[in-house]
This record gives structure tokens, sequence and C-alpha cells, in this order.
């Protein structure tokens, strides 16, 4: 998967669209902030009674607005992350080039923002352990009769271009059809324009998943991993925020709420 960009991830009317409304606030980029308070499970907390949240918002499913709500992948987690901390939610909208390279955390407590955990990175910022294995994935319609990536051979095959999806599929030996944008490539699978697609399984997964016509058919590890982001140092943002990832992990919720997102993983 191409790292997400602020280019890719931003729409030009965005600004205009979003509302501070709903269980879960958003506040405009910028400015400066409120000195720290230490929240009621003792962590410091830029905003009293708030964990401040870097995000860019809208990029589905992770984060975006449904029915006057910021909902998504993402925003589960950090409602359980507030939770912990005895805090409500507060979502700042930020460009995603000020998430990855970390000058967001200037005014926000975390970044959740599916920020892809690279070596570059990590020398900006600390990153928890990881929430989500991002591999590739291979969808089909159930007409198609692909089985497998090798059964996808000779077969109309989408990616999108530019990206790992597009990589490992000729490295696997297929005559890939390349889109500019997933957006395009789920299209065309809906479309039956092409008979499978091949990219990342947050994407794809979150498009197919309330369709029965398509099926999710084979992952493939790539090794990408999406982490929440604190500022460099702030060990006990970091303990608390992994503190809250191994709950949600060992009671089942993180697999639950992938699922509901995602859609259910090829076995």
């Amino acid at each position: 998967m191409q790292l997400k960009s602020c280019a890719t991830a931003k729409f030009s009317a965005k600004a205009a669209a979003i509302l501070a409304v709903g269980a879960i606030s958003l506040t405009a980029c910028g400015g400066g902030s409120t000195p720290a308070a230490t929240s009621s499970s003792g962590v410091q907390l830029i905003n009293a009674g708030k964990l401040t949240i870097c995000s860019d918002v809208p990029y589905e499913p992770f984060e975006f607005q449904k029915d006057g709500k910021i909902v998504g992948f993402d925003m589960d987690i950090a409602g359980e992350l507030a939770k912990d901390m005895k805090a409500e939610v507060n979502v700042v909208d930020s460009s995603f080039e000020a998430i990855e390279t970390g000058t967001a955390l200037t005014g926000c407590d975390v970044s959740i923002s599916s920020v892809s955990i690279t070596d570059t990175r990590k020398a900006l910022m600390d990153f928890s352990d990881p929430y989500l294995n991002d591999d590739l994935t291979l969808v089909a319609s159930e007409a198609s009769g692909i089985t497998n990536v090798d059964g996808a051979k000779g077969k109309k095959v989408g990616v999108q271009q530019a990206t790992t999806g597009a990589k490992y599929a000729k490295d696997k030996g297929l005559d890939a059809q390349q889109f500019e944008d997933t957006g395009l490539l789920v299209q065309a699978l809906k479309a039956g324009t092409i008979d499978a697609a091949l990219g990342n399984q947050s994407v794809l997964g979150y498009a197919i998943k309330d369709d029965s016509k398509f099926k999710r058919v084979e992952n493939y590890a790539t090794g990408e991993k999406l982490g929440i982001a604190v500022k460099k140092g702030n060990t006990a943002m970091l303990d608390q925020v992994n503190t809250t990832l191994k709950r949600l992990t060992d009671d089942g919720s993180l697999k639950k709420f992938e699922t509901s997102w995602f859609g259910e993983a090829t076995k």
C-alpha cells in the first residue's frame, strides 16, 4: 500500500463540511494548546478531561462522518482509550502531513489516523504496539471461480497503481489492470469490468463486507502495521495506550472492530 499522504487523504471541500457534533467532537486544525492537565487515570492530557486526538478526516473506514458523528475503526479504538483515561474524545482534524511528521502532536495527546509504522516516522514520534496488520488481500466475485492467486491468472484483476498490491500482482505473474485510486478500483469490481481486486485488506475488506456477491479469497502478509503515535518521550501516555490495546486484544474487542469495519477475513 502506498503510505497515506496528505494529497490522497484530504478532499478540497472537506473543511466546509466538517461539523463539531455528536458524541465525538471535532476541533479545527491549528491553534495553541492549553496547559497540560492530569486525567483521573493519572495521564497528562493537553486539555483537562479530554483525550485530544489528531486524525485526518475523512479516510474511510478509519475515520469519517456519518449521521452527524465521527465514526470508523480508529474512532472505535479512540473511544476505548478515552474510556480507560476517564476522559472525553476530542478529535482535531489535521492534515496527514502534520501527523506523519509528528508536528500535529504539539496540540494533541495522540495521533490515530491509519498511520503505518516506519523507521522514518519512529525517529520523529513514539508508536504504540501495532493495532492492525494491514496485509494485502485478494477479493473476487463469487461468479469468477477464483479461489487463489494462481486461479486469478488469465482473469481480469485490478490493482491500485504504485502500491504494494500492484507489485505483488506483478511478482505473481498477474497481468493486472492498474487504477489511479482505490475508489476507481472498487467501482470497476462492483461494475463487473474486472473479476478480482488485489490491495490492502482495510480498504477492500470494507468495500465488499456487505456485498454477498464478493468474497475475500486469500491474504498475503506484507509486514505493514498501523500504530498510534505519541509525542517523543511521552512514556506515560504510550504505556496507557498500550495497556488499552492489550485489553482490547485480550477481550476480543479489537477483533470485533476489525470484523465490523473490514468484514470476515478469509480462512
